[in-house]
């Protein structure tokens, strides 16, 4: 009888949830942001909301049918797939390998560019499609979706909320514009480091010169990068007077995926709620084969590799150098590695295409990680304790293994430079230098450190939006000031006038005064 009652009783619970669930659309950004939004979104579902996922025909990552959402397959190519990136990361490399720093920065910033201008036209006609398909957007309203979760590396979610008239929450680092801080905190240049500009937040005279210039540059190339679409977007089918990027200020809330064990210290705004790390958890155990080969590493340990997904190979020459250095460590490698087998790989080192991330970095035997410095990486790696070697490339990596470098867990190396000997160095300093695992394991200890898990805070404010058809009590209406306004210009402006009239004044008084008394005198004479 009790057994029968306590299921009845879960059976009743599970179906309030369910009759209380809600409808959430999600517009994701293809790649390894979907990594992080698939966390989400398996969350909701298993709170009991019905979760829709738009993805276009080429997706790379988002799987066609899944059992924690569904599908709408737009029957237009999104540009963003995988042979897309790989092919930018080629040219990237090849860059990088072949010219000096500044050369290499211009010619990233040309590649960056013309790669991003094509990827944004391509989001703007999806979104054009989907505007332009009654069926489609008569199935939207029906639906009666709660709001709009949208990850704002691509404009289509903001397009697509503000066209349904849906709250709007970002799963953010970035925007279109760059970080995404900058879109809506204050951001003080003076200590608030640009990225990529791989600055820290006590920065010198040269350094702020370096961090302002570096903010106008990039600014510029960003906005002639995205503008021109989703301006004629907008006017399109917004009116002439709505301006693209305000639609992105307007969001309700910032699920931001940082935490500051990881950023520095820098202003906020009371619809920014703080996730960094939400995807990290316990590790499980290892399949057989990854179980046997890391327990046979004894007390020498292992270390991990991965470059993401995106560079899953490297020019055969520098995988060469690479595994060289490998072959003359006692530890045990593992390495996630696509491209021919290196002819310098040693016995210790094992080649995998896929390996559990996250379970190898959790092993108590794992000694080190060689990351290309991507965030969802480098959060798996606070939050084991596992400090880094970095070899950066593209994106935000340098900028994220910069950050790791000042904080004393990671030593960064120029893939321009690497050899056998650097990496091997490289290796060594960070194994048998104590300060790299000791401040790794301080800022595990400060990341696990919280009143609420990450994950759990991300789904209650996604949530209290659904319940509060918004949240604008939180957001501020800064955005909508011209920059003039914003900065006090006008304010200034006026002070500078009343100041100026003020002594015009006096010394129109001062002077008629003066030729007064010489008057008088030059009558008493």
């Amino acid at each position: 009888m009790f057994l029968w009652t306590t299921s009845a009783f879960s059976l009743v619970i599970i179906v309030i949830q369910t009759a209380h669930g809600g409808n959430v659309l999600v517009f994701p950004h293809d790649g390894s942001h979907w990594v992080n939004m698939v966390v989400l979104v398996e969350e909701l579902h298993s709170r009991g909301h019905n979760v829709t996922v738009i993805r276009p025909l080429d997706s790379w990552y988002i799987d066609v049918t899944s059992p924690y959402y569904n599908t709408i397959t737009v029957d237009m190519e999104g540009g963003g797939n995988e042979e897309f990136f790989r092919q930018f990361v080629s040219k990237v490399i090849q860059i990088k390998l072949q010219q000096g720093s500044v050369w290499a920065r211009l010619a990233l910033d040309m590649e960056l560019k013309d790669k991003f201008f094509e990827l944004h036209r391509n989001v703007c006609e999806v979104v054009t499609y989907i505007f332009e398909n009654k069926e489609l957007m008569k199935s939207f309203r029906n639906t009666k979706y709660d709001v709009v979760l949208t990850d704002p590396a691509n404009g289509g979610g903001v397009m697509l909320a503000y066209f349904l008239g849906l709250p709007l929450v970002f799963n953010a680092r970035w925007t279109v514009h760059g970080e995404a801080h900058f879109a809506i905190a204050p951001s003080p240049l003076s200590y608030v480091p640009f990225p990529p500009g791989e600055l820290t937040d006590q920065m010198t005279f040269s350094e702020r010169v370096r961090n302002l210039i570096f903010y106008i540059m990039r600014m510029h190339l960003y906005k002639q990068t995205v503008g021109p679409h989703y301006s004629a977007l907008c006017k399109r089918y917004f009116g002439p007077d709505v301006e693209y990027f305000t639609l992105f200020q307007a969001a309700d809330l910032w699920l931001m995926r940082v935490d500051f064990v990881f950023e520095f210290p820098r202003p906020t705004m009371p619809n920014v709620v703080y996730v960094g790390g939400f995807q990290c958890k316990p590790a499980k155990p290892l399949p057989a084969h990854l179980k046997d080969f890391v327990h046979s590493s004894g007390d020498h340990g292992v270390i991990l590799m991965s470059l993401g997904t995106l560079i899953g190979q490297l020019p055969d020459f520098l995988a060469d150098e690479i595994a060289a250095a490998f072959a003359t460590l006692p530890q045990k490698v593992i390495w996630r590695y696509k491209g021919h087998k290196p002819a310098t790989l040693g016995n210790n080192t094992l080649l995998v295409k896929w390996m559990p991330q996250n379970d190898l970095l959790g092993h108590p035997k794992m000694k080190l990680f060689v990351s290309h410095g991507g965030t969802n990486g480098l959060y798996e790696a606070i939050y084991h304790g596992v400090p880094v070697v970095g070899i950066p490339v593209v994106f935000d990596q340098a900028d994220n293994l910069a950050k790791m470098r000042a904080k004393g867990v990671a030593k960064v190396l120029d893939i321009s430079e690497l050899d056998r000997r650097i990496f091997w160095n490289a290796i060594q300093e960070v194994l048998n230098e104590p300060s790299y695992t000791m401040n790794m394991q301080r800022l595990s200890r400060l990341h696990r450190d919280q009143l609420i898990k990450p994950l759990d805070s991300a789904l209650f404010w996604i949530e209290f939006v659904m319940r509060h058809k918004g949240a604008a009590h939180l957001r501020t209406e800064s955005y909508q000031l011209p920059w003039y306004s914003y900065h006090s210009v006008d304010v200034m402006l006026f002070f500078l006038t009343i100041a100026f009239i003020s002594l015009f004044i006096f010394a129109v008084v001062a002077r008629e005064c003066f030729r007064l008394c010489f008057k008088r005198k030059v009558k008493s004479d």
